[in-house]
């Protein structure tokens, strides 16, 4: 006893599904009518549950904050081209370590992608620390070495008399003049 299926019957306001075309097997590709269609594959897992939001892919995430390794690879240049001066490379020298190594922290937090950049704003930093001392053990060297010491030490006995501390900076000049073999540029 086989049951034949029931053939849907026409629903008033709906046109009757068409048929096959003339020459062709009856539905091809599909399912024949009335039979159910497949369910999922046997065994295979459920879709994930999609989230309150109703978007399934989530947005993009903070944006990099790569500011302070930026900073300290600028303040760091600037450091160098001011290096023969102490403030411009000492003081922004030790600023330029401190920002690579906010910068460097950032990084190991995931907050900022540009370690590079923050480690080599830190290296310059320290490296126009390290030129600044030495200009300045240089200058101290070449103020030593003209007489600088003598100059001080005059000014002090001339206590707050201008024509002998004007004396003591004239001599101080005809001292550097004569053992640099080169006059002073008037005007100056």
């Amino acid at each position: 006893m086989t049951e034949q299926p029931q053939q849907p019957q026409d629903t008033p306001g709906f046109p009757p599904p068409p048929g096959p075309s003339p020459g062709m097997a009856p539905y091809p590709y599909s399912y024949p009518p009335g039979a159910p269609a497949p369910g999922p594959y046997p065994g295979a897992y459920p879709p994930p549950p999609m989230p309150y939001g109703g978007d399934y892919y989530p947005g993009p995430g903070q944006p990099a904050r790569n500011g302070m390794g930026v900073a300290a690879l600028v303040v760091a240049i600037i450091a160098l081209f001011g290096s023969c001066s102490v403030v411009g490379g000492i003081l922004l020298g030790v600023v330029a370590v401190i920002l690579g190594f906010i910068g460097r922290g950032r990084v190991k937090r995931g907050e900022a992608n540009n370690g590079g950049i923050a480690t080599t704003g830190l290296v310059l930093g320290g490296l126009a620390i390290v030129v600044s001392i030495a200009f300045i053990a240089f200058y101290a060297d070449a103020f030593n070495k003209y007489g600088g010491q003598d100059l001080m030490n005059c000014i002090q006995n001339a206590n707050s008399d201008n024509t002998k501390i004007q004396q003591c900076m004239d001599e101080f000049q005809r001292r550097v003049e004569t053992q640099t073999g080169q006059t002073a540029t008037p005007g100056r």
